[in-house]
């Protein structure tokens, strides 16, 4: 397999803990227009943008609604969101997701951030992430939302990388069949069962090192 030379890395999820934040902001929504909205629920708005996001709660709610009214929601959803991820610190960094970080920059491997999130600047300078990183492709730099690998080539393009020398991190099957899309091997941070896609999965980073990394894909 080719040389490991670029590890990226989606960010609800799998460096920081904003999941939460997504869910509470979109169960209120659901509450106001007058339907419930579980964690299970949740689990189809992993990895997909704000616009599609609202497509499936509604679809949920089995509401329909003109462009205008959706696009309003889906502001409202945001607002609300951003005033929870603007209390964020360095104490929301999920387990192992900073010292693996720091290790690929010590290791030579470019990092570069792949998320759907447009208020991905805010959590990052929040948590105090964004020194780490060589290239962030957030929300605000594509146009096709995962599974569609364009965040990913982007992001390989902006560290200089071939895809077949990247390493996806990602926890929603939307983002690993992305990775694949992209050609890329990937790390799916969760459930077997979810992420079977994925090359290879963990739990959280925590379990992962550079140098186990490149002894699962086989490369010295």
């Amino acid at each position: 397999m080719s040389e490991i030379k670029a590890c990226l890395f989606d960010l609800d999820g799998v460096l920081v803990d904003t999941a939460r934040y997504h869910y509470i902001a979109w169960r209120e929504l659901a509450e106001e227009l007058g339907f419930v909205f579980t964690e299970q629920d949740n689990e189809r708005l992993k990895g997909v943008s704000r616009a599609a996001s609202l497509n499936i709660l509604l679809e949920i709610g089995g509401i329909e609604l003109g462009e205008a009214e959706k696009a309003r929601l889906a502001e409202q959803k945001n607002n609300r969101y951003v005033e929870y991820i603007a209390k964020m610190d360095s104490s929301e960094i999920l387990p192992g997701a900073l010292g693996f970080l720091k290790e690929c920059r010590e290791q030579g491997i470019k990092v570069a951030l792949g998320s759907a999130s447009k208020n991905a600047m805010t959590i990052l300078n929040n948590t105090g992430l964004t020194p780490y990183f060589d290239a962030i492709i957030d929300g605000t730099h594509t146009s096709a939302a995962k599974p569609d690998p364009e965040v990913f080539l982007l992001g390989a393009q902006a560290v200089g990388t071939a895809p077949e020398q990247c390493v996806v991190f990602e926890d929603a099957a939307a983002g690993i069949l992305a990775a694949t899309r992209a050609g890329m091997r990937s790390v799916g941070i969760g459930s077997p069962e979810t992420l079977s896609a994925a090359t290879l999965v963990i739990p959280s980073l925590q379990q992962i090192s550079v140098a186990a990394l490149r002894e699962s894909f086989s490369v010295v």
